[in-house]
């Protein structure tokens, strides 16, 4: 206990002092600490209303405040708090009180009581000094005695490095952050390199490591602060999908956000090209510079597609068309020209790229080619970018797909930390591997991929390079195609069955620069004209709650998902989540809540992992209706499910993923967490969903785009709802901006088949 937070004085006040036990905290701003709060005032027994910075601070917890009395126009009294130390509780009730405020892991109520009534108000140091006495207690073991004293050290240290970061300027969500990132080595870390926050800490930018560099004394003409923010240009940039910027390009960037000349920045370059943590490669018109991690990717991924492409099939498969016939007639199908050349290259070469829109039988290509593929005695893997994706493709083959995390078996299971098992030394002892939903990968998991590949393995990759390019950096799928070097198999034929739907319909003449056929009776797209955001969000709700339950049976929450192009705005993700939990998840007793941040966590509400975890342990049943669980590891960016269960004293956060895994969250990760009532396109991409709903309000040219429309109409099922204007529909087909990407793997791909120097 003892711990102290100052805030700068600007004129000298009469210093109050009040001590008592924090009751509530009645608002809380994350992003800077600053609080109120509801203590009772040990002296008096009187509430007391304090505000402040408090970077730390939890209900029940007994602290000594100093400040100056004020009196606010609406609330009254209030200490305007100075300076603060937490105190330990000077009798039993506020020890009680203090130890089931939540604020130690694994002590909740009733072990409160439990530990006051065993060791009284030596508690604390018990737990600090002499753990191993916490098992005298009744249904505490070694395993919860060594989680109540870890919680309270890590409260302690927490609050060392709260002080710390705050004193710079760092805001206490970011001062978490960066805990998590570093734990008890966090200060030395900090003050040895503040520069390494920038890339070690999502959501730290290199201004505020500048900022904290610039406190500590660094100059800003110091080549170390011109290296780091040279490097962190780079780093943006493939943030924004770039492998390589060009150099002219990066040093007016740089020179920007460093406010230095171009002879420091130019020594930046040279510098980090001798250390290897840059490639510079001369071009016909411009030098790229890349991160080195990237220029191996894009280097590696040309070399080893040239390779695999080169490779000859030693017994291609014979009698095709009779092959193909007998798959027609055991399936009752007819494939299409282009289908059957699809299945025709893939089996005869050794990496062939098949594409097309919905409708035009990409499902079916895949299935014909696996069945030939089996019959010809060869092991084939299916695979694809995410977890929907991959489920989605186990749906329409009855075959196991997994993802490609979980293919390459990602993991951290040794010293040498994350990386992928399935590699170069280790391949996957497959002769065929088919990927699905290839414009969501990236230049980095695909060179992982390819790595794992062993000579001779065929590779079929599938996707519509038309969506959405993913977020990661490059443009995979489309720099193949337009390399011209690998076979590309169109799929252009929409087949009866799909061109009665008007989804499929509509996403074709969508990308063709068309307006789509709106409210045809009967069919599947519809528009609800709106003419501001407030009547589209007042619409979403009575959509939701109302109209499309009462017009199919739907499940608003499993068979409904609104997509919103934007975050931000009324009817953004963001708000649209706040709005839409309250009416069909709202408060009630019988459901248990955490707040996180801005976001609170109810039971029955519908959320999505935002980030990758490949250490996040599931478990799921066997079989229907067994007990038997199996287990495993990994949860991915896109994962849809439930929360189940909270448990305020285990602190953790259960959640049902796509009806089957469970995957149990401690607090301090729901930062991984978020709201799913409402998702991004962005998010989408690789799901599909019954009933899509979209709403269409003004936004950002370079945001409200044709292929983010096509891309959210091409998740939906069975309907699609658009709610607005149907001038911004129109905005959204002609506006056929796709944001250049600064990538070199199709001109790298030329370079290797010797078609062209670069």
């Amino acid at each position: 206990m003892g711990y102290r937070v100052s805030q700068r004085q600007t004129k000298v006040k009469r210093m109050e002092q009040v001590i008592g036990i924090i009751e509530d905290i009645v608002f809380r701003n994350e992003d800077n600490g600053f609080s109120v709060v509801e203590l009772r005032e040990e002296s008096t027994n009187l509430e007391v209303t304090a505000v402040g910075n408090f970077p730390f601070i939890n209900p029940g917890e007994r602290v000594r405040l100093e400040g100056e009395w004020t009196t606010h126009p609406e609330y009254g009294r209030q200490l305007k708090m100075e300076t603060y130390s937490s105190v330990a509780p000077s009798n039993l009730v506020g020890m009680e009180n203090y130890l089931a405020s939540g604020l130690i892991k694994g002590v909740g109520p009733s072990t409160a009581r439990k530990l006051v009534e065993t060791f009284g108000l030596d508690v604390l140091d018990i737990i600090q000094f002499n753990p191993g006495r916490l098992k005298e207690v009744e249904g505490i073991g070694s395993t919860r005695a060594e989680m109540i004293a870890s919680s309270f050290s890590e409260q302690k240290e927490i609050r060392e490095v709260m002080i710390f970061l705050q004193s710079y300027g760092i805001t206490t969500t970011y001062a978490m952050k960066i805990y998590k990132a570093y734990g008890k080595r966090t200060m030395n870390l900090v003050r040895e390199n503040p520069y390494r926050l920038a890339e070690d800490v999502t959501g730290i930018g290199f201004k505020t490591a500048d900022r904290i560099a610039v406190s500590m004394g660094i100059d800003m003409h110091s080549p170390y602060r011109v290296t780091a923010g040279t490097k962190y240009v780079l780093s943006r940039a493939a943030d924004n999908g770039h492998t390589y910027l060009p150099k002219g390009e990066l040093m007016e960037k740089a020179c920007r956000l460093l406010s230095v000349e171009e002879t420091l920045v130019d020594n930046a370059l040279m510098s980090l090209a001798l250390s290897q943590g840059i490639v510079m490669e001369e071009r016909e018109d411009h030098t790229a510079v890349y991160l080195s991690a990237f220029f191996q990717a894009e280097a590696g991924t040309a070399k080893m597609l040239r390779d695999l492409s080169s490779e000859e099939i030693s017994d291609p498969v014979r009698d095709m068309e009779e092959k193909i016939r007998r798959f027609e007639k055991k399936h009752d199908i007819r494939l299409a020209g282009r289908q059957k050349e699809a299945v025709v290259q893939a089996m005869q070469n050794g990496v062939v790229v098949i594409t097309g829109g919905p409708g035009t039988g990409k499902t079916t290509t895949i299935n014909c080619i696996i069945e030939l593929l089996k019959q010809e005695g060869l092991s084939v893997e299916l695979a694809a970018p995410t977890g929907r994706a991959a489920k989605r493709m186990t749906e329409a083959s009855g075959r196991e797909a997994r993802t490609l995390h979980r293919l390459l078996e990602y993991g951290s299971r040794d010293e040498e930390g994350d990386h992928f098992q399935r590699n170069e030394d280790n391949p996957l002892k497959t002769d065929a591997v088919i990927i699905d939903e290839m414009s969501m990968v990236d230049i980095l998991l695909f060179y992982h991929f390819l790595k794992a590949l062993r000579p001779g393995t065929r590779l079929v990759l599938v996707g519509d390079v038309d969506q959405l390019p993913s977020v990661g950096p490059g443009s995979v799928l489309k720099d193949i195609i337009q390399s011209g070097i690998v076979c590309v198999v169109q799929l252009t034929e929409i087949f009866r069955q799909a061109r009665e739907s008007m989804i499929v319909l509509n996403a074709h003449r969508i990308n063709h620069g068309e307006l789509p056929i709106l409210n045809v009776k009967n069919k599947d797209f519809f528009l609800d004209r709106r003419e501001n955001a407030e009547e589209v969000l007042t619409t979403l709700i009575d959509l939701l709650t109302r109209r499309l339950p009462g017009y199919g049976d739907y499940d608003p929450l499993k068979d409904i998902q609104i997509l919103a192009p934007m975050r931000k705005g009324m009817v953004g993700v963001n708000h649209l989540n706040t709005e839409l939990q309250s009416v069909l998840n709202p408060p009630a007793s019988f459901r248990k809540e955490k707040r996180y941040r801005e976001t609170i966590f109810r039971q029955g509400d519908k959320v999505m992992q935002i980030k990758n975890n490949y250490q996040l342990s599931w478990s799921k049943p066997v079989s229907v209706g067994k007990e038997d669980t199996v287990e495993g590891e990994g949860v991915f960016n896109g994962d849809m499910g439930f929360v189940q269960d909270i448990d305020g004293e285990e602190q953790t956060l259960t959640v049902l993923f796509d009806d089957e895994r469970t995957v149990v969250y401690d607090f301090s990760q729901l930062d991984e967490l978020e709201l799913a009532y409402a998702i991004t396109i962005h998010k989408s991409q690789g799901s599909e969903f019954p009933i899509i709903v979209i709403p269409l309000v003004s936004g950002p040219p370079m945001l409200m785009t044709r292929n983010l429309l096509y891309t959210g109409v091409t998740r939906a099922r069975k309907m699609v709802v658009l709610v607005g204007k149907e001038k911004i529909i129109g905005r959204m087909v002609a506006n056929n901006h796709i944001a250049r990407r600064y990538s070199g793997l199709a001109e790298r791909l030329k370079v290797a088949y010797g078609m062209k120097n670069l």
